[in-house]
């Protein structure tokens, strides 16, 4: 799932991306990356026992970053 947020007037030209992947041992991680367009960003892993936890967080990150503008 990939979010943008770009306010030109501003100089905001910002990414979010957010992937849900198995692991080996039947856990599930949420990446996320974050930074500015045409720039390598940022990166996190959170790991959660069920994909349903993992969803669930995403779903919360997402609500939070649209509040902020990102589409």
């Amino acid at each position: 799932m990939d979010l943008t947020r770009i306010d030109p007037p501003n100089n905001v030209h910002r990414f979010y991306r957010m992937e849900i992947m198995p692991g080996l041992f039947g856990e599930w991680s949420l990446i996320r990356e974050w930074g500015r367009i045409g720039q390598p960003g940022q990166v996190r892993v959170d790991w959660y026992d069920t994909e349903a936890a993992a969803k669930d967080a995403r779903f919360d990150i997402l609500m939070k970053k649209a509040k902020r503008g990102y589409e």
